[in-house]
């Protein structure tokens, strides 16, 4: 058994070492409840023993050394102290509230798979916390405290929530805070703090919901791996919250709101903010300046998404992105810009999902005007004589979407065809009688359609030049019909 178990062992015993005159203040406020307090700050390196306390004490009174007094509810609440030693409770069952305020924890206090009533460690310094299986049935508070190290609550359960404001912690190129599978029913808190080193919530749930107001996160690699979290209520990386480095969100699920307004992402040439195949209510994208790297919100689900044009990064994936509503000031038209903006080029489903939603909204004509782009920027990706074909369908009928581009053709070369046969008549090959009589206007039209309609083209036979010009324009209206029926067949055919 290790030392630190041995001699709680001993006090649980009965067996109680002589303690100091501030370890036997604690002892006897505990039946109470009572505060102790050894200083207003806290101890300096080195400080008086007046004020040192063994962790051991400490945890036999948690542990139920020492009897309550009747009609009182006992506690462990001390401030100004300095704990030396192990505070070490793994598994044990912790009757009474801790509460410590601007103590010096000399060791990383040890709760792992503890099950407690309340604890805080206010103001405090610490070079980390062991919480790795904890159980508490009030919350669990370390606000104010300077921590050296790493925090774990792996698959800890706080029935009153997690409060970590005005914190700073630090541990640099690794974890800061471990918290995988962690279940928080009253809301995390992590406000106004700044933290160097990765936050771990893969898989944790937060029920109350995660409020990040005016914090700083560093890492180099990723300042929050979320993958798989699921938050109900709102998540609130917002008011001066700043990521320095990459965010995971990959899989979350909000079921509120995921706020970064008036927040800041900087990953510069990395994936700023990864929240793909995530479903979230609503998503307010307005961070207080230009998101700095790339952000990934491909096959997620996000109702209503709020943004703003001059905050979207250059590079911007939403393939496979649906949503219902598009809020914000972006015109529906500068919507085109969002969706082109994925490194990889071009990808067909954003701009069906938008022109889905212009059509929804009454937007027809900008739907077809996305739907125009979407060909326009397939067009890029084709082989040489596809590209040709697409340009021809492009510039002839719009793929469709333009049906008035034909429109204008067929004017154009009905009227040259109608000045020039009029000009120079041609001939007829068929008996007086025989023969219609000419038109030059029906004429054109008899040459330019697929199927002869009026009788024009099998009476008269132009002759000299005008022939090349009876032959230009039956292959060209030969091509406008080709055209238009195969812009019609890409609209209709699904992408």
């Amino acid at each position: 058994m290790p030392d630190s178990l041995a001699s709680v062992a001993a006090w649980l015993g009965g067996r109680r070492p002589r303690l100091t005159r501030a370890e036997q203040r604690l002892w006897d406020a505990y039946p109470t409840g009572a505060l102790v307090s050894l200083g207003d700050e806290r101890p300096s390196t080195g400080g008086s023993p007046d004020r040192t306390i063994r962790a051991e004490v400490i945890s036999a009174l948690l542990l139920g050394a020492c009897e309550p007094k009747p009609g009182h509810v006992p506690a462990v609440r001390l401030r100004g102290a300095r704990i030396t030693g192990p505070l070490n409770v793994s598994g044990g069952e912790v009757g009474c509230e801790l509460r410590l305020e601007r103590c010096v924890l000399e060791e990383a206090p040890d709760f792992s798979n503890a099950r407690a009533r309340q604890m805080r460690l206010n103001a405090c310094r610490l070079p980390g916390f062991d919480g790795g299986g904890l159980q508490v049935d009030g919350y669990l508070s370390l606000s104010e405290s300077l921590i050296d190290g790493e925090v774990r609550l792996m698959r800890a359960s706080l029935s009153g929530g997690l409060r970590m404001n005005s914190v700073r912690l630090r541990n640099p190129g690794g974890y800061a805070l471990t918290a995988g599978g962690l279940t928080v029913d009253a809301g995390a808190f992590i406000r106004n703090s700044d933290i160097a080193g990765r936050l771990r919530l893969t898989g944790a749930r937060m029920t109350g919901g995660l409020f990040l107001y005016g914090t700083t996160l560093r890492d180099p690699d990723c300042v929050l791996d979320g993958d798989n979290m699921t938050v109900q209520d709102r998540m609130e990386c917002s008011a001066g919250f700043t990521a320095e480095g990459p965010m995971r969100l990959r899989g979350a699920r909000i079921d509120g709101t995921l706020s970064f307004d008036q927040g800041a992402i900087r990953a510069p040439g990395r994936r700023a903010l990864h929240l793909s195949h995530a479903d979230v209510k609503e998503l307010i994208l307005i961070p207080r300046e230009p998101i700095q790297g790339e952000v990934t919100l491909g096959y997620s689900r996000i109702d209503v998404i709020l943004d703003r044009p001059d905050v979207w990064p250059e590079q911007l994936r939403l393939n496979g992105l649906v949503y219902e509503t598009l809020r914000g000031e972006p015109e529906e038209g500068q919507r085109l810009d969002w969706i082109s903006r994925d490194p990889h080029g071009f990808r067909p489903q954003p701009y069906e999902q938008l022109a889905s939603w212009l059509r929804r909204i009454g937007r027809d004509d900008l739907a077809r005007k996305c739907q125009l782009a979407k060909q326009r920027a397939r067009r890029r990706q084709l082989g040489r004589i596809s590209r040709a074909w697409s340009l021809l369908l492009d510039w002839t009928v719009g793929y469709g979407y333009r049906p008035w581009i034909a429109a204008v053709w067929l004017m154009v070369l009905v009227a040259v065809g109608t000045v020039v046969f009029s000009i120079d008549h041609p001939r007829t090959i068929k008996q007086p009688d025989e023969r219609p009589h000419f038109h030059a206007l029906i004429y054109t039209l008899d040459l330019m359609l697929p199927i002869e309609t009026f009788g024009q083209r099998s009476a008269w036979d132009p002759i000299g030049w005008s022939r090349w010009l009876a032959w230009t324009l039956t292959g060209t209206g030969w091509i406008l019909a080709t055209a238009l029926i195969s812009g019609v067949a890409r609209v209709l055919r699904p992408s």
